[in-house]
């Protein structure tokens, strides 16, 4: 009988355990899909001569990805960094790719808004979640740093120039290596 109820703590135990760990999660961290040092999901896009690629054409790169939204307040804070600390100083570096993405806009929806924020990063269009479902279920904009061997290094949900600080910091060194 002892036995039989020190199985049945044990068993309650876990369960309540689980349950901590599920229900201590912020939304952000529950709705993101993929983890910092886990692979990076395949997917396919078209690079900017409309020619079609897969992320793992990049292998060897060092990848940013960002995902965002024409209507999304934090995201139209986020891209004016995106353009002067990451593509103005890493454009001409040849291990590095930024990828910005989208989520729910059209090809010709990006590139008017490229235009009309006078951006010059590539925007790659995502209209039907496709990419963006491999990565996250809700919450822009999402940064991703992948290492040159496609291991995910960092991962953020939102824009807080401090977070975005990290961020940086974490490129620069993976671009000296």
């Amino acid at each position: 009988m002892q036995l039989k109820s020190l199985n049945l703590l044990f068993v309650l135990f876990m369960v309540l355990g689980s349950s901590l760990l599920v229900f201590g999660q912020t939304d952000e961290e529950k709705s993101t899909l993929v983890k910092v040092g886990q692979q990076v999901p395949a997917f396919e896009f078209s690079d900017a001569n409309g020619q079609p690629k897969s992320v793992a054409d990049l292998k060897g790169q060092v990848i940013m990805i960002n995902f965002f939204a024409t209507w999304c307040g934090p995201c139209l804070k986020e891209l004016p960094h995106v353009q002067t600390d990451i593509f103005e100083q890493y454009k001409d570096h040849p291990d590095f790719t930024l990828m910005v993405i989208g989520r729910e806009h059209t090809a010709e929806e990006v590139a008017k808004f490229k235009q009309d924020k006078g951006y010059t990063f590539n925007l790659m269009a995502d209209p039907t979640r496709e990419i963006y479902s491999k990565f996250a279920s809700q919450f822009i904009p999402r940064n991703f740093l992948i290492d040159r061997d496609g291991t995910i290094i960092y991962s953020s949900v939102g824009f807080q120039e401090k977070e975005f600080d990290e961020l940086k910091s974490i490129l620069k060194a993976q671009l000296k290596k």
